[in-house]
């Protein structure tokens, strides 16, 4: 195996998930919940559906507010439901 599709492997192996969606709950201290809309085709009548995932996210300066879009990177645990952080403010609610 040459050096080049080793390289290759590693960097596919280590990409992080990154996602976009809403922030709808900024309660907690340094945790966001972001709402995120996935499309997806239904396996037999192929109409296409909105499912909607609620990440919990990590933001260490308290910054995100309701209504921010934003998007989120995957990341090692950090509590027993946070797997995401924030890795910018794409919108500022209005």
């Amino acid at each position: 195996m040459s050096g080049d599709a080793m390289s290759e492997e590693t960097t596919e192996r280590n990409r992080r998930k990154v996602r976009e969606g809403i922030v709808v709950s900024t309660k907690m201290d340094k945790t966001v919940v972001v709402s995120v809309v996935d499309r997806v085709q239904h396996p037999r009548y192929r109409k296409t559906l909105q499912r909607t995932t609620k990440l919990y996210a990590h933001d260490e300066a308290n910054e995100v507010r309701d209504g921010d879009r934003v998007r989120v990177a995957e990341t090692r645990p950090l509590s027993k439901q946070k797997r995401w952080r924030i890795v910018e403010v794409l919108e500022r609610a209005r």
